[in-house]
């Protein structure tokens, strides 16, 4: 057995739907390596290819997603529901590596303020850093809002959680923009320091306003789990949409459904490109003459880095409320269009395009989008304490 590394950081994430979550924290552990920790990315959910994690080391666990948007029904990589064997396997397996790895910072992202369905191995891996003779200092991450929790002993589990185990909660935000008091109704019982870190981007190359998206229309779902349903309408509707003249990019994302990617390509005529993932993603929408989007952090950050005119269509199936708050504080300043998934037609998307392009000049001034550097920062300093 090694003896634990001085910054050394174990960084514990679990995307279940989307790969927004990954991403993030990709780019943590990315700023983390560049500030000298030595960065053990461990992720527990379906790879995503051309993921960028920098100088970080990837642990990749046996692989779970989510069967729908309800996150009630979990599966493994070749579909089957998962049970307690194989509960079991993973949570030894995590249980492993953390004690041979010896972290100087255990990090979960998201859990315990989410990921509850992980508690059968992250409850486990907290009692052994909490027992740990090394001492590590154990934090929590989170986006910006959280899926509001309408039951109130979830909240007190939540509070429980967190006051029994962590050190330190870090919030991908900026509390001038929104705080998490304003979407954790227990926010006042929590009793490690909650601190903001800024808004976590990844880098953007735009290769200097140079290449494919330049000029577009850039219609994009992230990893497109849940979006074939407005970009299918979308592509269907593109003939009647101003800027029909110009190039259509659709990128349906690596986790779309067969299906609904291929309904989407039924409609595409001349003019439109349909592609099924592109990793500099980030770098055609700062390119693109117009943004038409989910609301998801990682694009509403990088629309706000890029300043691309931009319609947000908020996913908001299942319990998912947090694209939609985004969304409209965003819009309240004047800085995009929003369309309800469940309001789009002709009429309001021709709206909402002309608008966000009246309004792609405008600029949120002071909101921090530093917070992967910001969390490098923030997590030196809690070794510092030690």
């Amino acid at each position: 057995m090694t003896d634990p590394r001085s910054n050394s950081l174990f960084l514990y994430v679990q995307n279940l739907l989307g790969i927004g979550h990954l991403r993030r924290a990709a780019a943590v552990a990315q700023a983390a390596a560049a500030a000298g920790f030595e960065v053990h990315f461990v992720s527990g959910g379906m790879p995503v290819p051309h993921l960028d994690i920098g100088a970080a080391k990837l642990h990749q666990l046996p692989p779970v997603r989510a069967a729908d948007t309800l996150f009630k029904v979990l599966e493994d990589e070749n579909g089957r529901q998962i049970d307690d064997a194989w509960k079991a396997e993973r949570r030894d397996r995590l249980l492993a590596l953390f004690e041979e790895i010896r972290p100087s910072i255990l990090f979960t992202e998201l859990f315990p303020f989410g990921r509850r369905q992980m508690r059968f191995e992250l409850l486990p891996l907290l009692d052994l850093a909490k027992e740990a003779s090394w001492k590590p200092k154990i934090v929590s991450s989170m986006r910006d809002i959280l899926v509001t929790k309408p039951r109130p002993d979830r909240n007190r589990e939540i509070v429980e959680t967190v006051d029994r185990y962590y050190d330190l909660v870090l919030v991908h935000g900026d509390e001038g923009v929104i705080s998490l008091a304003d979407t954790f109704p227990m926010y006042d019982e929590l009793t490690p320091p909650v601190r903001y870190t800024g808004y976590v981007l990844n880098p953007i190359d735009t290769g200097n306003g140079k290449g494919d998206g330049e000029g577009e229309i850039v219609v994009s779902a992230g990893g497109g789990a849940v979006g074939g349903s407005f970009m299918a309408e979308l592509a269907r509707l593109r003939p009647d949409l101003p800027f029909a003249d110009r190039t259509w990019r659709f990128v349906t994302g690596p986790h779309m459904p067969e299906e609904a990617a291929r309904e989407i390509e039924s409609h595409a005529g001349p003019g439109v490109i349909v592609e099924r993932s592109r990793p500099d993603l980030a770098a055609l929408i700062a390119r693109a003459y117009l943004s038409i989007s989910q609301a998801g952090y990682n694009t509403l950050a990088e629309i706000l880095t890029a300043g691309t005119a931009s319609v947000v269509i908020p996913f908001e199936g299942g319990v998912e409320t947090e694209q939609r708050v985004r969304a409209d504080l965003l819009a309240r300043r004047g800085r995009l269009a929003v369309v309800p998934e469940e309001a789009l037609s002709l009429d309001t998307l021709c709206t909402a395009m002309h608008t966000a392009v009246a309004a792609r000049d405008n600029s949120i001034a002071g909101v921090d989008l530093d917070g992967a550097a910001g969390t490098a920062r923030m997590l030196t300093e809690l070794l510092e304490q030690a």
